[in-house]
């Protein structure tokens, strides 16, 4: 249960009647006595069915905080029950709600729920719990998580005493600036892969090139694999060179009459023949009898 001072409403989020874990989402306005159910109209971001599946699950010991000035409401899990699987468990997820945009959102979540994991994670995040605190800094926008019940079955009584803090990062006007200009540069990159390698090359190693910081590992592997578009496009070689163009005329065999007169010509260049070689004869035999 929260409590909104400008906007002078009572903001009351799941919980548990008898055995039923509930799921409701109300508000009450503390001037007007007007109830609202904000969960009948209530958007999931990346949902656009409309069927609500992405809201936080079911359960109890949810503990909630309030910034009054971003108008958000931040929700850490705790014991909960899904109706699919029946079951109660224990995972870490953070949620944030929007009022400006009466929409929910899934900033965090962690479902491994093996021992040796969180054994491992102790000192990175906070293991999963419920009968938790958590309290919020709405002018140092940080959250403060101590203690817990981690829901053991083997150790029903077992308490945490650890205490950590939370602080949401959001990207800037530059940073989300930045991030639109790679994007585009990147699909202009992929179609020029297709069309023009050469200058997909050259696209790549100079206006990609510079938004890239290359000290940063994963955009540095990210750019280099870029580079495969340059191998899956359509080919960029000359298209084989054309046979030249025929007329399709086929030249006509020769009529009788061609065949006549090529043989008399041919008779004719015998006979010239036959008498320049008898001349010559004839001469030198007049040489040597001289």
């Amino acid at each position: 249960m929260l409590f909104h001072p400008e906007l002078r409403k009572l903001y009351i989020f799941a919980g548990q009647r008898n055995k039923e874990y509930l799921n409701d989402f109300i508000s009450y306005n503390v001037d007007t006595h007007d109830i609202e159910n904000i969960q009948e109209s209530v958007k999931v971001k990346g949902d656009s069915s409309g069927s609500n599946q992405g809201l936080p699950a079911s359960g109890f010991t949810r503990r909630a905080t309030i910034d009054p000035v971003l108008n958000e409401i931040y929700v850490l899990s705790g014991l909960s029950k899904e109706k699919e699987k029946r079951e109660e468990t224990v995972q870490n997820s953070f949620w944030v709600y929007q009022m400006s945009r009466n929409q929910w959102s899934c900033v965090y979540k962690n479902e491994n729920s093996g021992e040796n994991y969180w054994t491992k994670m102790s000192t990175v995040e906070p293991c999963p719990r419920f009968a938790h605190q958590l309290v919020y800094d709405s002018v140092n926008k940080v959250h403060y998580l101590f203690g817990g019940n981690p829901g053991k079955a083997c150790s029903p009584r077992l308490r945490l005493d650890d205490f950590w803090c939370l602080s949401l990062c959001r990207p800037t006007r530059d940073q989300v600036l930045a991030q639109v200009r790679l994007l585009v540069r990147k699909a202009k990159f992929q179609e020029l892969s297709l069309s023009n390698r050469l200058s997909a090359l050259e696209y790549l190693q100079t206006s990609l090139s510079e938004l890239i910081d290359h000290d940063d590992k994963e955009q540095s592997l990210e750019f280099r694999t870029l580079a495969q578009h340059l191998f899956m496009g359509g080919s960029n070689s000359p298209s084989p060179p054309s046979s030249p163009p025929t007329t399709g005329l086929i030249p006509a065999p020769p009529s009788s009459q061609g065949q006549h007169h090529q043989q008399q010509d041919r008779e004719e260049e015998e006979e010239e023949e036959g008498q320049e070689t008898s001349h010559m004869r004839e001469g030198r035999a007049s040489l040597i009898e001289g």
